[in-house]
């Protein structure tokens, strides 16, 4: 049986974050691969909003928000009220994030190194694909795929499918 595309990319997530995470335990770090966009974004700058943190990362915003909740529980980060806006709540590595942030740059470069490996073996890069894959979901959502294509298949049968908010007739 054929895997669909949802099943071959979470394994393959698996596969990767299973032996990231691997390699940071094997550098003595008790570091998540999902905390990386989140320290690169912090590395360079004294302190970000949640929002810039997601815009920087290329997340969404309630994953930065997530993410950002559970690294301050970790002691990897600190948030403070904004100085202009009290409400706003700043973000900056804690000192023990800082800390482990010359570990951290060298995992990051022997996974690229990997990944660059793995790139190669391909007969496309895998990351050029992703990429791509990106751009083309940015202007054409899958679930507007997922919509062409189910209207095709019902027009294609002779089926009458109600489209948002109608309703089917008796």
């Amino acid at each position: 049986m054929k895997q669909g595309l949802g099943t071959q990319l979470r394994h393959m997530i698996e596969l990767l974050d299973g032996a990231v995470e691997a390699s940071y335990v094997e550098a003595g770090l008790h570091y998540r691969p999902r905390y990386t966009p989140v320290m690169r974004a912090l590395a360079a700058v004294d302190a970000l909003t949640v929002g810039e943190i997601a815009a920087q990362a290329g997340i969404t915003q309630p994953a930065a928000t997530q993410t950002v909740a559970v690294m301050v529980k970790e002691g990897l980060l600190v948030t403070s009220a904004g100085k202009q806006d009290g409400r706003q709540k700043m973000v900056r590595l804690s000192d023990a994030g800082r800390e482990m942030l010359p570990r951290l740059e060298l995992c990051w470069k022997a996974t690229a190194l990997a990944a660059s490996s793995l790139d190669a073996q391909l007969p496309y890069p895998l990351s050029q694909t992703l990429a791509n894959a990106i751009v083309a979901l940015k202007k054409e959502s899958f679930d507007e795929r997922i919509r062409t294509a189910r209207a095709k298949l019902t027009q294609d049968a002779g089926v009458y499918e109600p489209g948002p908010g109608q309703q089917e007739e008796d």
